[in-house]
Parts: C-alpha cells; structure tokens; sequence
C-alpha cells in the first residue's frame, strides 16, 4: 500500500517507521528545508543548535521506544535518578533529588524538606495538595482554581507548582485545565520513582529525524500540500501548491490544527470539529557559550524568573528555556541574551566571572497548544478509512510533548487503509 505522510515533525515520523513496519511503501512530504518540524536543528552562525530544549522523561516509553527502534538509544542521556538544583535570589542552591530507598510518593520527601523555596507552611500545603492528585477535577475546572481550592497559597504556587507545571505545559496555571495539570504531576512524581527521570539528546535532534525520514520510500522537502485529492468516498492523494497531485491509497495528515483546517478544507465534513478552538504559546530558548569548563549547571530551574529553567548541554554551553514567553518571542536577540545571563549571574554569582563569548536565540510563536479546560482534542479517525490526522496537539492523553507526537503518530499508522468502514462507523457513533 502507498501512503502518503504529510509533515515531517515528529508525528509524522513516527508513522513513517510504523507503516514501514507494516510493509506500506511511505512518501514523505515536508513543506520546510528541514527535518524534526518543532524538534530539529539548524546552524547558527556555524555552530548547530536544537530549535528549542526538548527534554524527556523517563516515562516518555513511546518516544524512548521510538528512538531505540532507530538503533539511535546511545544519542540519548537520562538522569540516574531525579535531580534538579533549584536556583533563588539571595539564597544557596537547593536540590529535589530522588531516593531509591522510600516508595514513588516518598522518594522527594528527605530532599523536599530541605528545600529551601519553600517556607515550612507551603511544604505542608503542597504535601497536602500532592495526597489528592488522583481525584477527578471540577468540570472545566483550571489548574489555578483547583490550587486555590485545596488550599495552595502564593509562595506554594510560585516555589513549586509553577516550577513545574507552567514548562511541562507551556501555559499559566490559569489558563490549563486542572486535569491536564494533574496528569503531568501523577505521571512524574506519583509513579514509577524513574519516571520523573530527565534526559535530552547528545546530538542534534535532526539527527534524530533524518534517521527516521530514511525509512520513507522517499521524502519530498520544501513541497507543500494544500488540499486532498478525494472522491468523495476515500482520498485519493493529495495536492501541492504548484498543482502536482502525489497519487496514494491512503494519506496521513501530520500537521497543526490551522494547517491541517486549510487542507482539509471543510475539517467537520471529514469529522474533524474545533479546530479553531486551539491556541498556541510561545517558547523561547536562548544559548549561552562561556568561557569556562564547566558551569556547574546540569540541570536547574530559576524561581521569580523568566527562565524557568537551565541545560548544560556541553561544558560551558547553556541553553536558557523560557515557556509561556509571547511577551517576549519578539524581543531583540541580544536584549533576551542579556535578560537571560542577568538572570543567572543574579543566581549563579560564579558566571559573574566567567567570559560570555557568544549568544543565540531560537524561538517558535506557536510552540505548542495550551490545553485549556474543556478543550477537545481530536484522534486519528476521520469519516474516511483511508485517512489519518497525528501531531502532538490531538487525542493522545499527553500534553503538547515529543511523547504525545510519536504516540499520535504510531496511532495514525495503526489500520491504516482498512477497507471496513470501521473509522466511519467509529465517528457517526461519535458524533451522531
């Protein structure tokens, strides 16, 4: 069977390497030069960086799975167990650490008493608050009210909550649904003690994505789609800007919500409804190289910042991520290099010495969706068996990560081109 994959981001990818598993011949069609779509790389001024700080967790299984299956599994680092230095004005250094010897709902205890971005009142709110976070939220209930509502003051949301949640989300605390919030805390500090594990990639992440893309038949770049080839009854193939239709017997749609909104055309007709209900936050990462060995960095989140957190990806290297950032996406690159040294000059006086010898910015207005309560985020099917939508903004029960984008795609792989009408069938019990 001949596909057609549409996006070559992480979604679309992935479904690359499930339908050639299943033995269809893939075509890949990309609109950008470029491989990865939000986890890729590019060079900047000579010196190749990851278009964002793209991390994983240890219960990102799909994703580790997804890269292991490339034979790429020694590209990736992970933390041992959970650790992170947490950075503050006019204080030391603090450290959440993981111990092997308590159960998943203890292992932070020794470390988080310790903690010192929390007052002793705050600790014992937010141990209250973790003891409830398998209860079902309100109806279309946010983060920030059910925070409110189980008693979490100020200083617990700014030296923990936020800490966490805001980057894993990309959004404030009131703006995300209270479910969403509560499955990013369960799923990393409520689990497997190994779960909350970070690691991230030891080479560019386009890497990563060129390896997947060499399991296509073939792969068409800088080729935009702009509409399907349908019959009304299954689709066909599809159709590029410059009027080639690429024939297939079943096609995936990779793609974000408007793109995918613009080829579909009439998106309800195909089953898919509330695309325009999707808005998108900004992420903005900014790469620091110093004259120095190593900065004592691995791994750190900054509290009362805009840099939530701080990657030591090589010795003297740092990479600044800055979530929830439209303020600040369209600001000039050297004002954020200055903002983001500041910033950790003020918490890490040791850089105070230490020779900036250069600075970059990469930044994505429309990073990821913000998962707002009662969003509805729709699966693969459509109202034709032959085809697919993926991208980490759909139905996959994670938030916007490179977890939910593999998942939607090995998803969107699955069946693929039955001739049952199971996907039909599936939407009208749906939808009515």
């Amino acid at each position: 069977m001949r596909v057609v994959v549409v996006g070559a981001g992480l979604a679309g990818l992935a479904a690359v390497c499930r339908l050639r598993e299943q033995g269809c011949d893939v075509i890949l069609v990309e609109r950008s030069r470029l491989l990865g779509g939000k986890a890729t790389s590019f060079a900047v001024d000579g010196i190749e960086v990851d278009n964002g700080q793209h991390v994983h967790l240890g219960c990102c299984t799909e994703y580790l799975d997804f890269v292991d299956r490339l034979g790429m599994a020694g590209s990736l680092w992970i933390q041992d167990r959970f650790e992170v230095t947490v950075l503050q004005r006019s204080s030391p250094p603090s450290r959440l650490r993981a111990t092997r010897r308590l159960p998943a709902r203890l292992c932070l205890l020794p470390s988080f008493a310790r903690y010192r971005g929390l007052p002793v009142a705050a600790k014992v709110q937010v141990a209250r608050a973790l003891r409830r976070v398998h209860d079902s939220p309100r109806p279309n209930e946010t983060f920030a009210a059910w925070l409110v509502r189980h008693g979490q003051g100020p200083a617990a949301v700014r030296g923990f909550w936020e800490l966490f949640v805001v980057p894993a989300l990309n959004a404030r605390l009131d703006e995300v649904g209270a479910g969403d919030a509560l499955f990013v805390v369960r799923t990393a500090f409520a689990a497997d003690p190994a779960a909350a594990r970070v690691g991230w990639s030891r080479v560019p992440l386009a890497r990563i994505a060129e390896a997947a893309a060499a399991r296509a038949g073939s792969v068409r770049l800088r080729t935009s789609v702009v509409s399907l080839v349908d019959d009304g009854m299954e689709v066909r193939g599809v159709r590029c800007s410059d009027g080639e239709e690429i024939d297939a017997d079943a096609v995936v749609l990779a793609v974000p919500p408007a793109r995918l909104g613009a080829i579909l055309g009439d998106a309800p007709g195909y089953g898919v409804r509330g695309l325009e209900s999707f808005r998108s936050r900004a992420i903005v990462d900014v790469h620091l190289w110093f004259d120095t060995v190593d900065a004592g960095l691995r791994f750190a989140g900054l509290l009362d910042s805009p840099v939530q957190w701080v990657f030591e990806k090589r010795p003297g290297y740092l990479c600044c991520s800055l979530s929830a950032a439209d303020d600040l996406v369209g600001r000039p690159e050297a004002e954020l290099v200055d903002l983001c040294r500041s910033e950790l000059i003020a918490m890490w006086p040791q850089l105070a010495a230490v020779r900036l010898v250069r600075g970059a910015v990469t930044r994505d207005p429309d990073a990821t969706f913000v998962p707002a309560p009662g969003l509805r985020r729709p699966g693969s099917l459509t109202t034709h068996d032959n085809l697919r939508i993926a991208g980490a903004w759909t139905s996959t029960g994670w938030p916007a990560t490179m977890e939910s984008a593999v998942r939607s795609g090995r998803a969107a792989a699955i069946g693929l081109g039955s001739a049952t009408g199971s996907a039909r069938r599936a939407l009208e019990a749906v939808h009515g």
